[in-house]
C-alpha cells in the first residue's frame, strides 16, 4: 500500500486543498492529511476548530476510506519514518509556489523523502490568506471554504471582522 503525506497549516482549510487531496487519492492508496502544529506561527483559527472542521469535510468525500486527517508537530520527516512512507504530496498555484516549495524539497530529498507536486489548477487564485483577508472585511468566502471549515471560522474567536462607521 503506497502512503502519502499532505502536511501543512490550513489556516483555514480551503477548496484548493481538498481538491489537491483528491487527485492524490488517484494517485496513492492513503493520504494522511497532517495538520501542522507551529508554535512559531500565529493561528487565525484555532486548530481543534479547524482539525474538526476538515475531518466532516472529509468524511462526507467519496475517497474518505482512502484520508485520515491528523495533527503533528514537528519535521515532516519524522512523521513520515512514523507512517512508513517517503512520499511528501504538496499543492503548486504559481511558479512563486513552486520556488518556494522546490527548496524545501531539496531538504526534504536529503532527508530520504520525494515531493509530489499537485497543480492546483483552475483553483490557482485560491489561498488561505486571501480567503481570510475577504472574511475580514466582512465578503463572503463560501465559494472558497467547506461549509464545515466556513463554521469554524465563524466560531474561531481570534478572527475580527472589520466594522465600518458611517460619518
Amino acid at each position: 500500500m503506497t502512503t502519502a503525506i499532505y502536511a501543512g497549516s490550513f489556516d483555514p482549510f480551503t477548496i484548493g486543498h481538498l481538491s489537491v487531496i483528491r487527485e492524490a487519492t488517484n494517485i496513492f492508496d492513503k493520504t494522511i492529511v497532517a495538520l501542522a502544529e507551529n508554535s512559531f506561527k500565529n493561528r487565525r483559527i484555532d486548530s481543534s476548530l479547524m482539525f474538526n472542521a476538515m475531518n466532516q469535510v472529509i468524511k462526507g468525500c467519496r475517497f474518505d476510506n482512502q484520508v485520515i486527517v491528523r495533527r503533528f508537530q514537528g519535521l515532516i520527516a519524522d512523521l513520515a519514518i512514523e507512517e512508513g512512507t517517503a512520499y511528501l504530496i504538496r499543492g503548486i498555484r504559481n511558479g512563486m509556489d513552486y520556488e518556494y516549495e522546490e527548496s524545501i524539497a531539496k531538504v526534504n530529498e536529503s532527508l530520504g523523502l520525494k515531493t509530489i507536486y499537485i497543480r492546483a489548477g483552475y483553483l490557482s487564485h485560491v489561498s488561505s490568506s486571501m480567503v481570510m483577508e475577504l472574511y475580514k472585511y466582512g465578503r463572503d468566502i463560501s465559494a472558497y471554504v467547506p461549509l464545515p471549515v466556513l463554521q469554524a471560522i465563524k466560531d474561531s474567536n481570534s478572527i475580527k471582522l472589520r466594522t465600518f462607521q458611517v460619518l
